[in-house]
């Protein structure tokens, strides 16, 4: 995909950036031109991010602290008016895929939490934007779903049921915030991260064999979504989801099996002949 520059003197807020996605989205939003706010659970690791990020040329600050948090969310936006005076674009990544495991087993505390990160978080930021700058100006929101949101999946219950809120709030917002403010969401396949490690190390040939097109997904492949998204090309794109997987819907469409079912299959204790 390609994308216009942003619009001169555009600003992004991108939460869950210092590493995977967030960060791969942050660098591609800086290099076409967004000046940027980037947010993580931890200090150390966002710092290090800011400091890559502005080594690279971008001009970003850094906000941490988690956005279930509503009050770190809410001084995130404010330092976005402080510092830059506006706020054009909104990318919702921060995620937990926690719990995991069967739903009959799911602690229900563990449950909420998944909500309140996945999906609440996200409808909180995008009020905090639409009141701080959106609603007068307009802009751009970005949810980061998930491909699995569309299906069942062993041990992943939770996880997918809120990708799957979220994906209908996006749809939902969508319509609300429209003429001005375009809500659109990208949907993930399974990508190099660490917080999807457990599924593909040590597993990459066989799940890479999985995909019709061959390989696992890399953060940046989800990055050049986004950016398309966020840009005066896709100014007549809202409600949508983008889908990068790999083709994995295509695959479970003709019958096969989904990366997470390959992980399990090959975490299952063998039988010695």
């Amino acid at each position: 995909m390609t994308s216009a520059p942003a619009r001169e003197g555009a600003v992004a807020l991108v939460t869950g950036a210092s590493r995977g996605i967030g960060l791969a989205v942050a660098r591609a939003l800086a290099r076409s031109g967004h000046r940027l706010v980037v947010t993580a659970r931890e200090p150390v690791a966002l710092e290090a991010a800011v400091a890559a990020l502005r080594a690279e040329g971008a001009r970003a600050v850094g906000c941490a602290g988690g956005v279930a948090d509503s009050g770190r969310a809410e001084a995130c936006v404010a330092l976005a008016m402080h510092e830059f005076g506006r706020l054009d674009v909104l990318v919702n990544n921060a995620a937990t895929n926690a719990p995991y495991g069967a739903l009959m087993d799911v602690d229900l505390a563990r449950w909420r939490t998944a909500f309140t990160v996945n999906v609440e978080a996200a409808l909180h930021l995008t009020q905090l934007a639409w009141r701080a700058w959106m609603s007068e100006h307009g802009g751009a929101v970005v949810n980061i779903c998930s491909e699995g949101a569309s299906h069942t999946g062993p041990n992943v219950g939770a996880y997918g049921t809120s990708k799957a809120a979220l994906l209908h709030l996006t749809a939902q917002l969508a319509g609300e915030l429209a003429p001005s403010v375009r809500v659109n969401s990208v949907s993930p396949g399974l990508i190099r991260t660490e917080m999807a490690r457990f599924v593909w190390d040590g597993a990459e040939d066989q799940l890479a064999a999985s995909l019709p097109l061959g390989r696992i997904g890399e953060p940046e492949d989800v990055a050049s979504a986004v950016t398309w998204l966020v840009s005066d090309a896709a100014e007549w794109v809202t409600g949508a989801d983008v889908l990068v997987d790999g083709g994995t819907r295509v695959r479970a469409a003709a019958g096969g099996t989904s990366p997470y079912a390959v992980h399990e299959r090959l975490r299952a204790p063998r039988e010695e002949p």
